[in-house]
């Protein structure tokens, strides 16, 4: 199967999760959107596993301190960029590649009042929009597992990077060599490119100049989040097909059981890294 940037991104615009769903949910909730401060956005948009500890322990690795400039690579609808800004104090620069998700992030930091501070602009993270040594760190989570080159990612994470820069990530690793199946699987369903290993990130972090500073396995620790949204997920399913409504896309629920199969089996897991420039 041909590896295509549209089949990224067309997950991603068709994601359950969009600005409109947050925003309804929260009107809903609430009666109205007047008033809307960042933090009645967080139980909502921090989609990433480990929700707002996962952006506290990776801002703690990393360094952050008030006054940072903070790129985020894939930023998604910009959640952890606007936690970021709003509790740290950093002004925050996502990289996004799904015009949708990039529209979806800007009402988003638009409706709580931090366009001051958060940018979520469209882009490609092998080959961002940011001058050399701009940044004073940059952050990534569960992202680059849709990037089909990591080098050129990591390359462009210390380009923009001034001296002694962070750059801190998450992502998907894999354990063990996948089959071809599982692969297909995992790209069909949900536009996973290709999975590094925890060697073979050193190794390119290394080679792109970076010093490594923080290594955390997160393999128990997201199997355990992965288990619990699939039952939460299939409890959805089960609901709407008794009321007679569409179940959800068929090749993400297969790609999402296999995958925690796969994370069960240890043969994928997490991890955190952080590296200096």
């Amino acid at each position: 199967m041909t590896r295509s940037a549209d089949h990224v991104t067309a997950f991603y615009a068709r994601h359950p999760i969009s600005a409109e769903h947050i925003l309804a949910k929260i009107e809903a909730a609430r009666g109205s959107l007047d008033g809307l401060r960042p933090e009645d956005l967080w139980p909502h948009d921090q989609d990433h596993y480990g929700g707002l500890a996962a952006n506290d322990t990776l801002a703690a690795r990393a360094g952050i301190v008030p006054g940072l400039a903070v790129a985020d690579f894939c930023a998604g609808l910009g959640g952890p960029a606007r936690y970021l800004a709003h509790r740290y104090g950093v002004t925050v620069t996502g990289i996004e590649l799904t015009p949708a998700r990039v529209a979806g992030a800007q009402r988003l930091t638009a409706a709580v009042g931090l366009a001051h501070r958060v940018r979520v602009i469209e882009g490609d993270v092998m080959a961002v929009p940011l001058p050399d040594a701009s940044q004073d760190v940059v952050v990534s989570q569960e992202a680059l597992l849709h990037v089909p080159d990591k080098a050129a990612a990591i390359r462009e994470a210390a380009r923009i990077l001034r001296p002694g820069g962070r750059f801190a990530f998450t992502d998907w690793v894999a354990h063990r060599a996948l089959t071809r199946d599982e692969t297909e699987t995992l790209w069909t369903g949900i536009a996973a490119q290709a999975v590094q290993t925890i060697p073979g990130y050193r190794a390119l972090l290394a080679r792109c100049g970076f010093d490594r500073l923080h290594e955390d396995d997160l393999t128990d620790e997201w199997g355990g989040i992965l288990a619990e949204r699939l039952r939460m997920y299939r409890r959805l399913r089960e609901e709407t097909r008794a009321a007679g409504k569409p179940s959800g896309d068929e090749a993400f629920y297969v790609a999402y059981v296999k995958l925690v199969e796969l994370v069960q089996a240890r043969a994928l897991g997490g991890v955190r890294l952080v590296a200096r420039r």
